[in-house]
């Protein structure tokens, strides 16, 4: 297998770095980033090479990318991230954690990250760029679209279809049989059990704290007795 360029030099780029480091066979040897964001000549002990000089450094014939960004923009500067280094020949390397759990049949694109301890059915799909964290879950027969995000206990229903560049909040809970249009977010605790036209957002209200401090709460509750 090819070398791994990273694309990237945030948090996102250093947990990918982890779990490339860690677990997988892949090795990555260099990180890029647009010339504007260069952090230096190095980072995390590997040498940082801008973009506009990658191809002569680290050329798509014996190097393959990955590229770890956030969920800017509704997943949108990691979409345009991807397609231009598809542009300059690069294959996008996907990372399946080895305790994934991932079913054989499992159908997913390039860029690919799945994290350890998801939870995801036979008869699955999921695009390219989706990053699914430890403890999502998708339900059998659902299709994830292309530059999706599902955060730690995201919880996607079965015979679910979501859209592109969709982005899942912790706790957030799609119904079975729904169908979930593009660019939707879905904050923490949103729980949708009907289909969502393109670019809705669902939050749900926070908690409200009591007017107790927890000095006093405890002392009303007798928690502390428990």
């Amino acid at each position: 297998m090819k070398p791994i360029v990273l694309f990237g030099t945030g948090k996102i780029a250093e947990v990918l770095l982890y779990f490339f480091t860690h677990h997988s066979d892949r090795q990555v040897v260099a990180c890029s980033v647009d010339r504007d964001y260069l952090p230096g000549q190095e980072w995390q002990g590997l040498p940082v090479v801008p973009f506009d000089e990658i191809t002569r450094s680290h050329p798509p014939e014996t190097h393959d990318m990955f590229v770890a960004l956030g969920y800017q923009d509704m997943n949108a500067l990691r979409t345009a991230k991807c397609a231009e280094a598809r542009q300059l020949g690069y294959t996008l390397a996907s990372y399946l954690h080895p305790e994934s759990g991932l079913p054989g049949d499992c159908v997913y694109g390039d860029n690919c990250f799945i994290m350890n301890q998801v939870h995801i059915h036979p008869c699955v799909k999921l695009g390219n760029n989706v990053f699914v964290w430890s403890g999502a879950m998708i339900g059998h027969h659902s299709l994830i679209g292309d530059n999706c995000w599902l955060t730690s206990c995201a919880n996607i229903s079965g015979v679910v279809e979501v859209g592109d560049n969709c982005f899942f909040a912790v706790n957030s809970t799609v119904g079975n049989s729904v169908r979930i249009g593009a660019n939707c977010f879905v904050g923490a605790n949103a729980l949708i059990t009907k289909s969502a036209d393109e670019g809705q957002v669902f939050i749900a209200e926070s908690s409200k704290p009591l007017r107790l401090n927890s000095q006093q709460f405890l002392r009303m509750s007798r928690f502390s007795d428990v």
